[in-house]
């Protein structure tokens, strides 16, 4: 039985939209909410572009974008899209024979401007394409590049104005009868972006790719867009996210993986619960906690660890994790296994052998899932 059987007020319930593909994975419908980043080397390097792409795979990141800029990026993405073990999308802009030359260069997917990509005219010719080579489209209405004529008839960047760009480019994509398509409709002002979100839920069944952004360095960014992804999220929108950060793509990753654990909409890895110290701590919990982070990072097996200073709430969170310690007195605390006090372990001990138990439990429940399949 699923807690979310037993605890209703934790259900989140996903808005409808319609499934498409980028590559081999599903987005929307019922698939899971993937998570993406962006390459920010230099495209046409392709070590140094294939290596980022594989450490934000190893990180768990299901799609990876990749700028385009100039035909030296679109060469080098084929080899990039071979050797990458994930899709990679190539982000498009002004320059609509980029988009061409990425789809023929293997990309899974096209993202594109409307603001900036030119005439109908050239965004047909992309959209041939795109059909031609099984490549799916992102309609990516940014209010930092709206087109003048919304300008004009707004007067300023406005979630009004993000909305009708938005749905006048769809539009240009049904009419040509392409419909492998999901849309995002980004602002760095959280309220901003989370008014067109709302609205662009209402208006149409394409799936929906989240993000703030430009949202800052690695903990303003993290903190704008989890509150900006998360109330989306928490209202059921969004069926893709990229958490925009001045910081390496694998961060990224990590922060968005982080936002959909803490709403229970993806689980990988270990999620670790842990008191922010005080004098009562019976051990060092600020540098435990960085150093298990570090030590458990490969482990990819959705479970839970609790690691709590002392007796107030300690026995309590146990309760509701796989594994847990808490802190003592005379240098020693209590490891939990299963919610169940198990031993009592030395501080000095601690780190070795909680990643020993995270371990053990991650293989029994690899177990497990492998029988069950």
């Amino acid at each position: 039985m699923s807690l979310n059987s037993i605890r209703p007020w934790r259900n989140i319930y996903r808005r409808t939209s319609r499934q498409i593909h980028v590559g081999n994975v599903p987005v929307g419908g019922d698939a899971p909410i993937t998570v993406q980043t962006m390459t920010n080397t230099d495209t046409s390097d392709v070590a140094a572009t294939v290596a980022q792409v594989h450490a934000a795979a190893e990180a768990g990141a299901d799609i990876v974008r990749v700028s385009t800029p100039d035909q030296s990026s679109t060469t080098a993405l084929k080899q990039i899209v071979a050797e990458s073990p994930v899709p990679v999308v190539a982000d498009i802009h002004f320059h609509y024979k980029r988009a061409i030359e990425a789809a023929e260069a293997g990309a899974a997917c096209l993202r594109i401007n409307p603001g900036n990509i030119g005439s109908q005219d050239r965004v047909r010719d992309v959209i041939k394409a795109a059909k031609d080579h099984g490549c799916s489209i992102r309609i990516g209405v940014n209010a930092g590049s709206l087109e003048k004529h919304l300008l004009d008839k707004y007067g300023e960047p406005c979630p009004d104005a993000m909305v009708e760009s938005g749905l006048d480019h769809i539009k240009i994509l049904q009419d040509n009868d392409f419909h492998e398509f999901k849309i995002s409709c980004k602002a760095s002002d959280v309220f901003m972006a989370a008014a067109a979100y709302q609205a662009l839920a209402e208006a149409t069944d394409a799936p929906i790719h989240l993000g703030i952004t430009e949202a800052g360095g690695l903990t303003t960014g993290t903190i704008k867009s989890a509150i900006g992804l998360g109330n989306l999220l928490w209202m059921g929108i969004g069926d893709t996210i990229r958490v925009s950060l001045s910081a390496d793509p694998v961060e990224e990753v990590k922060v968005g993986y982080e936002i959909l654990k803490s709403l229970g909409l993806r689980h990988r890895g270990v999620n670790i619960i842990s008191c922010p110290s005080c004098a009562r701590q019976g051990f060092d919990v600020i540098k435990t906690v960085e150093t298990l982070e570090k030590r458990l990072e490969h482990i990819k097996t959705p479970m839970s660890l609790s690691i709590i200073g002392c007796v107030v709430n300690g026995p309590g969170e146990a309760l509701m994790t796989d594994v847990g310690f808490t802190g003592g007195g005379a240098g020693s605390g209590m490891v939990y296994l299963a919610g169940a006090q198990s031993h009592k372990l030395s501080n000095d001990q601690m780190v070795e052998h909680i990643v020993e138990q995270v371990e053990k439990k991650a293989a029994e429940l690899n177990a497990v899932a492998e029988a069950v399949e």
